[in-house]
């Protein structure tokens, strides 16, 4: 069942929260006031600024700012302050079936990875792989500028991807999931993970040396997270060493498959960071045109 959110619309209230690592209010404000000024409501969450060592305060406080986001008809979108570490702790205390009643956008990445499979898996709801509040300057705003698009617009899209580089071409139809390398492996096997059987898989991760890329595709294929899946779109793994040495990585983990592989996505971590609906409806991967295409929109 695919749960889309209401779309964004000007005038409405965005609430902004940290289920992962500490912020300082400056590294915020600089966001918030960009949406201020595009029409949008801020709302911080009331523990927005907790803080307790490597984590956005208490798991206890984290959890009450996500399912009072999710409960407050008020707020018809939430972003993520920025990743970190944290989010997999929440996963057993959600309660999945108040957020299935009050469906709303849930934007960010890297290690919101995690939440936004785990609603997706338990609730239908389609989530989005984006730019988080911290980031929100990156590209000059572009990136936030392309999320607020895809999250107003009630019209079918499509993304070019630029610069892509065709591993193994091919056309394929699938919804999308993905997101962090590293907490795709993390979240593989758990009852939080998304059936990826006919899916297109994304990935994307940053800072881990080559040899840890290897082991953690190794595992998926290990454990049949790739069997099945009718494609793969790889980001630029930032700070993770020779990028060709990264594609060979790649198409050696998925030899015995047929499906097309196309890397060098602007997603995640890095300077551009395109936005991505997971478990929404079916895209189109076209690797002629480096294409990915929808023909309908992911919110309502």
């Amino acid at each position: 069942m695919i749960l889309k959110p209401p779309r964004l619309k000007p005038g409405d209230t965005i609430s902004v929260i940290a289920p992962a690592g500490p912020v300082e209010p400056s590294e915020l404000l600089p966001g918030m006031d960009r949406l201020r000024g595009m029409g949008f409501n801020v709302l911080p969450a009331p523990h927005l600024y907790d803080k307790k060592e490597y984590l956005a305060g208490e798991d206890t406080a984290r959890l009450e700012d996500l399912h009072a986001a999710f409960r407050n008809k008020e707020i018809k979108a939430i972003f993520c302050a920025r990743g970190g570490y944290g989010t997999l702790r929440l996963l057993p205390k959600i309660r999945f079936s108040s957020i299935r009643r009050n469906p709303k956008i849930l934007v960010g990445y890297s290690d919101i990875t995690s939440l936004l499979l785990a609603l997706n898996k338990k609730t239908g709801l389609v989530t989005f792989h984006g730019p988080m509040i911290r980031d929100s300057q990156k590209n000059g705003g572009a990136n936030l500028d392309a999320l607020i698009r895809l999250l107003s617009s009630d019209n079918p899209f499509s993304f070019a991807l630029e610069n892509g580089r065709v591993l193994r071409g091919g056309r394929a139809v699938g919804r999308l999931i993905g997101g962090n390398l590293s907490l795709i492996c993390h979240l593989a096997g758990t009852r939080y993970m998304p059936d990826p059987g006919g899916a297109i898989l994304f990935l994307e991760d940053t800072g881990e040396p080559p040899y840890k890329i290897d082991r953690i595709l190794t595992h998926l294929k290990l454990c049949g997270f790739l069997k099945g899946i009718s494609g793969i779109l790889a980001g630029r793994f930032e700070e993770c060493g020779d990028p060709a040495m990264i594609d060979a990585i790649l198409l050696d983990a998925v030899r015995e498959f047929h499906f097309p592989v196309v890397s060098g996505i602007p997603i995640g971590h890095g300077e551009r960071n395109l936005p991505l609906p997971i478990g929404g409806p079916p895209a189109l991967l076209d690797t002629d045109h480096l294409t990915l295409t929808w023909t309908e929109p992911p919110v309502e």
